[in-house]
């Protein structure tokens, strides 16, 4: 894994691939520690149908669609922690 001195030093692009990288290394039960602290169950649940109704609409299937509702969570848990790295007034350029 790629480390970094401090938080503002990285891009966008590098945090995120510092956070796959984390979670490439979690166990199931760490992820779902991690879910559930960050991610509400309604939000979970959204993401689910959202992701079925979207794979439907652009007829994505297989695993492309089973993965999907993960990708939305990445992304959504990538959101969150560019939220807590950034102070009042501050932006995250990278």
């Amino acid at each position: 894994m790629a480390s970094f001195e401090t938080a503002d030093q990285l891009t966008r692009e590098q945090l995120a691939w510092e956070l796959v990288e984390i979670f490439d290394d979690l166990e199931v039960h760490q992820i779902n520690e991690v879910l559930a602290k960050n991610v509400p169950l309604e939000t979970l649940k959204f993401f689910a149908a959202y992701a079925r109704d979207f794979g439907d609409s652009q007829a994505i299937g297989g695993d492309a669609l089973k993965r999907l509702p993960n990708l939305l969570l990445l992304g959504y848990l990538l959101r969150v922690v560019e939220d807590r790295l950034v102070t009042d007034g501050e932006t995250f350029d990278g």
